[in-house]
């Protein structure tokens, strides 16, 4: 069956596109011979009993497309419930909620959701989906068995040698500098990929700063006149105002007596000893003058 000149034309401009600039995960095989022969490839999504493996879902038109979906298959072995045993896929893009503005990235990237979230009420494989329901682990191992022996090729489909439209978006410039944010706490989302499509939340700790411990006065340091860092030091009361020079000056005084006057100071040969036994000397010999006039 051939198609419309309109939609010939439609379809062949997908597939360029999607050989140009394909979805992750996703590519097309096309035959030169018949422009019709249509072959999309899946990448096992990691996270899945279908990860390593690659999978060929066949497209065959009709002269009703693009008002009616293609007829599509897989073309590789695969235990899912949502696949028979002949390859026929059960999802309603294919069937009541085709649009005709789908195309065929819609139908690959719509059956590659379908191996990460797969549906055990709308089984067409009674057997995998009563293992999806009652025991999934043994249908992981199934999975993963059939995976291996029929969609694991030694080396991955040459397809796949073009970067994905989301790999080959340039990088911003390091060059271009942002204005630095103050951090924020971040809530993040794990969403897991297995069929419980269960979800799990968790906020990054948050770590907050200590108020500072009181700094006892004896550990406050101050800038001495040289602008070096020293610690304060304690304060000592002035000397008693009765005390001699010696006592604040020079060596050490002997004990005080009465009033606080000390002793004659244990140490000699200062000045301040010296001061005083000449003034000592001097007032002796005028006293003596003094009686020689008397006489």
């Amino acid at each position: 069956m051939s198609l419309s000149p309109a939609a010939l034309r439609r379809l062949m401009r997908e597939l360029t596109e999607l050989k140009k600039s394909p979805p992750e995960g996703i590519r097309i095989q096309t035959s030169d011979e018949d422009m019709l022969d249509v072959t999309g490839i899946i990448q096992g999504p990691e996270g899945t009993p279908y990860a390593g493996g690659y999978f060929k879902v066949k497209f065959k038109f009709t002269e009703e497309f693009p008002a009616a979906p293609p007829k599509c298959w897989f073309a590789t072995k695969i235990f899912h419930p949502n696949v028979s045993n002949t390859g026929e896929i059960c999802v309603n893009t294919l069937k009541k909620d085709w649009k005709s503005t789908y195309g065929i990235e819609h139908i690959l990237v719509t059956v590659k959701c379908l191996l990460i979230y797969p549906n055990p009420e709308s089984a067409l494989d009674e057997e995998a989906g009563k293992l999806l329901r009652e025991n999934y682990s043994s249908y992981c191992d199934r999975a993963k068995l059939i995976t291996s022996v029929h969609a694991t090729p030694r080396t991955r489909p040459v397809e796949f040698d073009t970067p994905s439209a989301a790999s080959s978006v340039p990088e911003a410039s390091s060059s271009t500098s942002t204005p630095a944010k103050t951090p924020t706490p971040v809530l993040l989302t794990s969403t897991s990929t297995s069929s419980t499509c269960s979800s799990s939340t968790f906020t990054l700790p948050i770590v907050t700063r200590k108020s500072a411990s009181p700094v006892p006065p004896s550990k406050i340091v101050s800038l001495d006149k040289e602008g070096l860092m020293s610690p304060n030091k304690e304060r000592h009361t002035s000397p008693s105002p009765l005390s001699t020079a010696d006592a604040n000056v020079g060596g050490k005084a002997g004990p005080t007596v009465g009033m606080g006057m000390p002793t004659a100071p244990t140490v000699t040969g200062s000045k301040a000893v010296k001061r005083a036994a000449t003034g000592g000397a001097a007032t002796g010999a005028e006293k003596r003058k003094k009686a020689l006039k008397r006489l």
